[in-house]
Parts: C-alpha cells; sequence; structure tokens
C-alpha cells in the first residue's frame, strides 16, 4: 500500500494549502475533509460554525464525511488526506498535525475570503474560530473519545505561524522519509526565529 499522510490540525493552519502543495511538489493525490464539510454545511443552508453545533446532535454527519475519508484511505495511491479525524481512521498513515497562532489564522481565514465563512472583524473571526474548535472537540471526545489536541497523537507536528508553506513541505518531505525509514526524529517544530526548532 502506497504511503497515506493524514494531515489535521488548527483552522487556518494552512492544511489545504500544504495538502494541495504537497501534491504539485511530489505528486500525492489531496482530498479535502474540509471541503466535504463545507458542501454539506451549504447544502444545509448554514455556516460552517452553525452546522458544526448542528453535527453535535447529529451524528450521522460525521459518520458521513468520516465513512467518504476511509473509502478513499482504501485506494492504493500516495495522498494527502486533509481531515481533523483523519489520524485516527486512516490505518497506517503518517499523522501530520498543523498549528497557528489564532489571530494569524484569523487574519488567514479572512484574507482567503472564503464565500461560506463571514466574519466582521479579526475578532468575530477568533471567537467563532475558537467556537467551532471547541464544537469539534466535544463532537470528538463524545463520539470517538479521543482529543486531537493531544499532540501525542501524531509522528509530526508544525507550527505554521512563521513558515512558507513551501519551508514546511521541505519539512515534511524530510520527516516523512525518517518515518519511511524508521528513523527517529524531533516530532515538533516552530520557526520562530527564521530557522527550525523544536518546541
Amino acid at each position: 500500500m502506497k504511503t497515506k499522510i493524514a494531515i489535521s490540525g488548527d483552522l487556518g493552519s494552512g492544511k489545504s494549502t500544504i495538502g494541495k502543495l504537497f501534491e504539485k511538489k511530489y505528486g500525492y493525490k489531496f482530498h479535502s475533509g474540509g471541503s466535504i464539510f463545507r458542501s454539506l454545511a451549504q447544502k444545509y443552508n448554514m455556516t460552517p460554525a452553525e452546522f458544526s453545533k448542528y453535527s453535535e446532535i447529529h451524528p450521522e454527519i460525521d459518520e458521513e464525511i468520516d465513512g467518504e475519508l476511509v473509502k478513499i484511505s482504501k485506494i492504493d495511491d500516495a495522498m494527502v488526506i486533509d481531515s481533523r479525524m483523519a489520524w485516527h481512521f486512516v490505518d497506517g498513515s503518517f499523522k501530520l498535525h498543523l498549528l497557528v497562532d489564532t489571530q494569524v489564522a484569523a487574519k488567514r481565514i479572512m484574507d482567503e475570503n472564503r464565500g461560506s465563512e463571514k466574519y466582521a472583524t479579526i475578532e468575530d473571526a477568533v471567537d467563532k474560530i475558537q467556537k467551532r474548535k471547541a464544537s469539534e472537540n466535544k463532537r470528538y471526545s463524545e463520539k470517538y473519545n479521543v482529543d486531537p489536541d493531544n499532540l501525542e497523537n501524531y509522528d509530526l507536528v508544525v507550527d505554521t505561524t512563521y513558515a512558507t508553506p513551501e519551508e514546511i513541505c521541505d519539512l515534511i518531505s524530510k520527516y516523512l522519509e525518517y518515518w519511511k525509514e524508521g528513523k527517529s526524529f524531533n516530532p515538533v517544530w516552530t520557526k520562530k526565529s527564521g530557522e527550525w526548532e523544536n518546541m
């Protein structure tokens, strides 16, 4: 079976950006759980935050999304799967988690101008991002008894706040090869001072 990268992380941490760039640079097929989630939110005529709250009492929503991701992961292709729960569902995957400062995340999301996510100010975006994350974590804890914020779940954790997508992809590629070869490496990295350093 070819290599699967399960990419999860904070809202606005760059999961889709990194996944698409990794596809372009290294030929891994990119699949987005976020796109599935947003398309379902539009179908139900809700914002992502509203739909996340709705999903707390409608477990069939997570089952629909998760079932689709599991089905995709069975295909024998090298792929990057972007989903906050891919690390839990995709067996044998390289488990990657992205972190980001909430203010930076809010600005990224506002600059990206996602059609389904409207924010009046940075503060409004921060508030809604935090509420959506809390809602999602509550669902995952109740449904799967897991904590996505526990960094021990992952093979590699990268703070994307101060690094470019190209720098992040290069770092991932490096440690993905270490992982394939069974080499040990420090799993948590940031780039606050201009150079990669352990967190």
